[in-house]
């Protein structure tokens, strides 16, 4: 959940790409920034701020640092404080220095030993224990690499590193193991990254390094590397497709209001190998169809956002496709003992394709006997996709805003398309049907186009949101999923205490909380439950709760004095969750501008979960 950058460079100020590469970056974390450059008196220079990587620009640029070589760091807490002393860059003995995503696990007993050798430690990091069992090793041996791969044996957990020395000005060393971090080639300049949004505006050429990978670089590239048993390797370069503009906020005030807009071409270019290839098989992988024809159920396993996609999925996969579905938070199901059937398709899905709870839900699930795999991922080459049979990856292009938004529909569209591949290969899916499916598909962009379309009307309601503490989100079927999601959405961002239930249970515990302080959000589709919901809307009435409802076009429910009513397009079938979702999100979005919050960078949280 961190942001690792670094650079050895033949040419140039170090710190002109480590402060660029952050703020690409903060995303990942934002409670601490820090620098550390080599400069030309030969010294590491350091700066730290707790903050906005602004803070640490600015105090680098006063400070006038200078230097061929460095390495950054955005932090999100978890071992110790938000304080300078435990902002990366770590230093040992002013000589090793360490930047570090991840956690490790065994870092008490790790710090007993190295203080025993007689280490002070001033930070409350796992990190600084990182670096003291480098320069124990280097002392040793100079050598960097060795002192770096003999470290790495002695920990246990899940980290990304970048290590520089203070004696060998343009080398630097970094390892991989459960943490995402690449290398990118340019022109007398060898760059690292936990994400290639960093490095893009330098070059597009990196190399994504996989678990257990050391490499040992310098400004013409890669010196050596070496895999997990300490094997040499080349990993191949690959030529990134990322648009720098989708990095930029253009007209848009924040991240999150440019990533809901672009929800209309998002789901068109994710839904566009559904409309050519009209729901083949392969469309998953050249094995998919020979899997899909053996498995006899699904399990999903999935994180935040995602498991709500997983949630709504299943509710097509069970209609659609017929198919017995199982959906698990991917950090419960990895600590249970679980029976695994050799022939249930295992789904992951991550908007990073870096989450470490579903990660190692798949390495677990996959140990204990399931054969088959399919990652369903926004981002090319992460780890998931990497560890899966099969792949299929969404074309929201770069998310930013920390709280999912595209991500969250074009995965499920991804899934609905999973469901109707796998209903018609089952028999249960005509040629008529897919014909119908394929016409919704090409209707969706210009429903979710008319959903933003309500964005004035929603926002006002959101200045009424903005005063209230706590709030009630009601949906039935497939759209209680999408209930979760508004409340999510508008606990991130907001920092409003909302909670989401299916509609049906208000009456068996959550109506003692509803009262004319108490809104209540509906998601009210015209569809074959819309009665039900009714009467559950009416049971808040009767109690004072305001109520306030999304429903269709064509639908008879009309607005009062007890209840808000804004009107989607005309309701869509099966493929309704995907337009009422743009409701809630645009609904979090100006209750957080009204409420005066960071829209973009909620506290406590970041966008790639990659610690547990």
């Amino acid at each position: 959940m961190c942001g690792i950058v670094g650079v050895v460079q033949s040419h140039g100020n170090a710190v002109d790409f480590l402060t660029t590469g952050l703020k690409r970056l903060e995303y990942r974390g934002y409670d601490s920034s820090g620098i550390a450059v080599l400069n030309p008196q030969g010294d590491i220079e350091r700066i730290r701020r707790v903050g906005r990587v602004s803070l640490m620009e600015e105090a680098a640029r006063e400070a006038k640092t200078t230097g061929l070589s460095g390495i950054g760091h955005t932090r999100w807490a978890t071992h110790g404080g938000v304080t300078e002393s435990n902002a990366h860059p770590h230093i040992s003995h002013h000589s090793i220095v360490v930047v570090h995503n991840g956690i490790i696990e065994n870092f008490a007993e790790q710090r007993t030993r190295l203080q025993n050798l007689g280490y002070v430690f001033e930070s409350q990091t796992d990190t600084e224990v990182i670096a003291h069992a480098i320069h124990a090793e280097y002392t040793q041996n100079p050598d960097l690499f060795t002192a770096v791969q003999n470290a790495c044996r002695g920990f246990q957990g899940a980290y990304a590193i970048a290590v520089l020395a203070k004696d060998r000005p343009q080398e630097m060393v970094v390892a991989r193991m459960g943490c995402p971090l690449l290398l990118a080639l340019g022109e007398d300049a060898t760059f690292i990254a936990s994400d290639v949004s960093a490095v893009i505006e330098y070059t597009r050429r990196v190399i994504y390094l996989e678990d257990g990978d050391i490499a040992h670089i310098n400004s013409q590239g890669i010196k050596q590397m070496v895999d997990g048993s300490n094997t040499p390797v080349q990993r191949e370069v690959k030529i990134s497709a990322l648009s720098l503009s989708s990095l930029e906020l253009g007209t848009f005030n924040h991240f999150m209001q440019k990533e809901i807009h672009e929800q209309p071409k998002a789901v068109a270019d994710t839904i566009e190998p559904f409309l050519d290839e009209r729901f083949a098989p392969h469309i998953f992988g050249r094995q998919a169809e020979s899997v899909f024809r053996e498995m006899t159920g699904i399990k999903i396993l999935a994180c935040g956002t995602s498991y709500y996609a997983a949630v709504t999925a299943k509710y097509w996969l069970e209609s659609i496709a017929k198919i017995p579905t199982d959906v698990e938070i991917a950090s419960e199901y990895r600590y249970r003992e679980v029976i695994a059937d050799p022939k249930v398709l295992v789904i992951t899905i991550s908007q990073s394709g870096e989450t470490l709870d579903t990660m190692e839900a798949l390495k677990y699930a996959k140990a204990q006997g399931h054969q088959h795999s399919l990652s369903i991922c926004n981002v090319m080459e992460s780890a998931l996709p990497r560890e899966s049979e099969l792949v299929f990856y969404t074309r929201a292009g770069a998310e930013i805003g920390v709280a999912s938004t595209k991500a969250f529909t074009t995965q499920l569209v991804a899934l609905f398309g999973l469901s109707v591949c796998l209903g018609r290969m089952r028999g249960f899916v005509n040629e008529k049907q897919i014909e119908e499916h394929l016409q919704a598909l090409r209707e969706l962009s210009g429903s979710i186009q008319y959903a933003l379309n309500l964005e004035p009307a929603i926002s006002i309601w959101a200045q009424e949101f903005a005063k209230k503490e706590h709030a009630l989100f009601l949906g039935r079927g497939i759209h209680y999923p999408i209930a979760m999601e508004g409340a999510l959405k508008l606990k991130e961002i907001t920092y409003i205490h909302a909670e989401s239930y299916p509609a049906g249970e208000l009456k068996h515990g959550p109506l003692a909380l509803v009262d004319e302080n108490m809104p209540v959000v509906v998601i009210a589709p015209l569809d074959s439950l819309l009665d039900k919901v009714k009467a559950n809307m009416q049971e808040v009435d009767a109690r004072g709760g305001q109520l306030y409802v999304f429903t269709n076009a064509d639908s008879d429910i009309q607005a009062d004095d007890k209840m808000k009513v804004i009107k989607t397009p005309r309701h869509v079938g099966v493929l309704s969750p995907i337009v009422h979702v743009i409701a809630v999100q645009l609904l979090a979005y100006h209750t957080a501008l009204a409420r005066g919050t960071d829209v973009d960078k909620p506290r406590n949280l970041a966008k790639s979960v990659t610690v547990e």
